[in-house]
């Protein structure tokens, strides 16, 4: 079996006398995924996936995934968006 000569990057760690940089904090450019194909149990199948609201919430919106074939639901997710809630005094 052939030997691959060791490279110290490929695991993470830095040469002796070498700092590591400091981690920057993850750009905020995906606040939210959606799924396009999901496992239908009905299908026996990865179908494409649609998205319908079900719930509009506080915390956020209350998605429902339905398999585009046959109507099935296949999942759910609730955006947790960060939504100013206006208060009501009376």
């Amino acid at each position: 079996m052939p030997r691959f000569p060791f490279d110290t990057r490929a695991f993470g760690s830095t040469p002796p006398g070498m700092q590591p940089a400091p981690r920057q904090a993850a750009p905020t450019q995906f606040r939210s995924l959606n799924a396009t194909l999901l496992f239908c149990p009905t299908c026996k199948e990865a179908t494409p996936a649609r998205e319908r609201l079900l719930l509009v919430l506080p915390a956020g919106n209350k998605y429902e995934y339905v398999c585009s074939y046959c109507g099935t639901s296949t999942g759910e997710k609730t955006d947790q968006e960060e939504q100013k809630t206006p208060l009501f005094l009376p």
